[in-house]
Order: C-alpha cells, then structure tokens, then sequence
C-alpha cells in the first residue's frame, strides 16, 4: 500500500514538474540536443544507470514479498457458538478470507461468526 502512494505521489510530482517547466522553443531544443551528441557516453551511463536501479528495485521487492509471504504466523480461530478457540501455524500467503492452510497442508473453512486473530511467532 505504502509503494502505490509512493508511486502515485512521484508520478504527480512529475507531472507538475513537467507541466510548470512548459515547452522550451526550438532554438534550445536543438542546442540540448547537440550538447548531448557531444557527450553520448554521459547519455548512455545516466540511462544504464537508471535501468539497473530500476531492476534492482524490482528484484528488491519481489525478494521482500516473497519473504514476507512465506513468514510462519500463529492464526488463532475463535468460536463464538461453540465456545471453543484452536491455534495454527500458518503462512501469510495461506490466509484467505473464507479458509486457511496450516503448514501442514490442512485446509480450515471459515465461518462468517468465526473470529481470527493473528500474532507472529515467538521464533520470529
């Protein structure tokens, strides 16, 4: 949620950046286009640069996603019309609105009455 405002809030920065810089005329247009043949190597360096930042955010956060999916939880289900209350361990990644799956492969269907409480791990 934070990366979408991030997101959100840099793409609205540029474009207010680039609406108040405006258009330039054609004259220094041409001259930033010739001072940037003059040194290509800068243009390329600044590009590759950008790119590989780019990738190695992406990797970032794929590799703290997958991480956070698969961090073991303690999942507590309370029943209010049974009374009763049983703890699992589960992933982040296995809960789901109506069901979960422990680590084990047990698949629990949920109730619209049964609460869940969610706590880390004392390993943790």
């Amino acid at each position: 949620m934070l990366t979408k405002i991030l997101v959100t809030l840099l793409v609205i920065i540029g474009a207010i950046v680039y609406l108040r810089r405006g258009r330039s005329n054609k004259v220094s247009r041409s001259a930033a286009m010739a001072e940037a043949e003059r040194y290509p190597f800068f243009s390329r360096a600044i590009i590759y640069v950008m790119i590989a930042m780019s990738m190695l955010a992406t990797a970032g956060y794929w590799g703290w996603s997958l991480y956070d999916d698969n961090t073991v939880v303690d999942v507590t289900i309370s029943s209010p019309i049974e009374a009763m209350t049983a703890s699992y361990k589960v992933r982040k990644k296995d809960i789901e609105a109506k069901k979960i799956t422990t680590i084990d492969g047990i698949q629990i269907r949920l109730s619209n009455q049964e609460r869940l409480t969610i706590k880390a791990t004392k390993g943790q």
